[in-house]
């Protein structure tokens, strides 16, 4: 028999873990989105940005647990619950425990309720519901359960950040409300209607109406209203296209005031509004990108512009999902049991490279962090969006915005 030196055998032990490296299974999170229709560009957006973070914070750095990777594998849902369900059904018997969603509250109420129902029934495919984007509060209030996770800030948290700044506008008398007519666009309405009656009783609403979502060709009728209604200001909590030609159509009819948004950046709208926009639109969001909040942020998004020249990182909370989620494996030290991985996500604290912390709170699965209300503009930019010079630049920051804010959660726990 040949013996094996103690070269060889450091060779030969180098070849099995290369080797079970090699082998071992991938982590899937399937990302369950528009990527066809009229929001195509917001879902393949996040989804690139799912599949950078993944490859960027995971996969070049040797995986988690025994080199395993992250996997994102894409699904269209056509912005249709009925067809996110199907989806969903699709992702659990390929075996995937993680479901990745965010673009519409509809969507994500459905999700989140299949969810409950399949992991009671089905205890050995469990799965968890990572929303990196639907803010519906209902999801982290009375429909709140175990499996559900939310990365970004609730439509409430954000109106409270947003009408801060607005009734410290002694310019703004008189504000119109509009949005899509849908869970996530009433919930908008009703958070600027209650914070707005809070802090600014004599703040006159002029106009509150919704629109068919993802339906409307020409929003004129609707600006000429607002227009016509005398307001200093405007509020929406539009998405994708209907954003898009709100905000045109507004501008375009002749309101100059401030029109105050939580999606009005990046995926072709920072291009579209161009200089038309400028020092008009304005954003609440989380994560700082001018100015950028650190050198590993910096290297993350010069890294996803090399990759992809025509994209943005205009959802830095994805990369929040995935640093977490890393996080919370390694810490359960299994992929597989997914109660463990949810209760290592919970109560967590993380350190996130667009600056300040992320808690996930306990008691709802809310996370809460800073909330930045910034200004399209193209002056003073570390990064801009889709080429186009325009970017969004922070003007204030609310420190973990809502920390003790109240919920109705009673959450369930296996």
């Amino acid at each position: 028999m040949k013996k094996l030196t103690k070269l060889g055998a450091v060779s030969a032990l180098s070849l099995i873990v290369g080797a079970s490296a090699a082998f071992a299974e991938n982590i899937k999170i399937a990302f369950i989105d528009p990527l066809s229709g009229p929001f195509a560009s917001t879902g393949t957006n996040g989804l690139h940005q799912f599949e950078f973070a993944a490859d960027h914070m995971i996969n070049a750095n040797g995986g988690v647990l025994e080199g395993q990777e992250f996997e994102i594998v894409a699904f269209d849902n056509k912005i249709s619950p009925k067809e996110s369900l199907i989806q969903l059904q699709v992702a659990i018997d390929q075996g995937i425990r993680y479901i990745a969603q965010g673009n519409s509250s509809g969507v994500a109420n459905a999700l989140t309720e299949a969810i409950d129902k399949h992991n009671r029934r089905n205890p050995d495919s469990r799965v968890l519901f990572l929303n990196y984007a639907a803010v519906d509060p209902a999801l982290t209030n009375d429909k709140c359960n175990f499996w559900h996770f939310r990365f970004d800030a609730n439509a409430d948290i954000k109106m409270d950040a947003l009408t801060d700044v607005i009734v410290g506008n002694e310019d703004i008398k008189k504000v119109y409300v509009i949005g899509q007519d849908y869970s996530f666009g009433k919930a908008v309405a009703a958070a600027a209607n209650r914070f707005l009656g809070e802090k600014k009783p004599d703040l006159e609403i002029v106009g509150d109406e919704l629109h068919p979502i993802g339906k409307v060709k020409d929003f004129t009728p609707y600006a000429r209203k607002i227009v016509s209604s005398g307001a200093d200001a405007v509020i929406t909590g539009n998405w994708g296209a209907d954003m898009l030609g709100l905000g045109k159509s507004v501008i375009e009819n002749g309101f100059e005031g401030p029109i105050y948004t939580y999606y009005a950046a990046g995926s072709g709208i920072t291009g579209a509004f161009g200089e038309s926009g400028k020092d008009r639109i304005r954003l609440i969001s989380q994560g700082s990108v001018n100015p950028i909040a650190s050198d590993e942020a910096r290297a993350a998004y010069d890294g996803y512009k090399a990759k992809y020249p025509d994209g943005n990182i205009d959802q830095s909370r994805i990369f929040n999902v995935i640093g977490m989620l890393g996080e919370a494996i390694t810490a359960a030290g299994t992929a597989d049991d997914v109660v463990a991985v949810a209760s290592a996500l919970e109560g967590m604290e993380y350190d996130s490279m667009w600056g300040g912390k992320i808690f996930m709170r306990p008691q709802d699965h809310q996370a809460i962090q800073d909330m930045h209300v910034g200004v399209h503009t193209n002056d003073g930019l570390d990064y801009d969006y889709d080429n186009s010079g325009y970017g969004v630049k922070t003007e204030s920051t609310v420190e973990m915005a809502s920390m003790d804010s109240p919920t109705t959660c009673k959450m369930k726990r296996p």
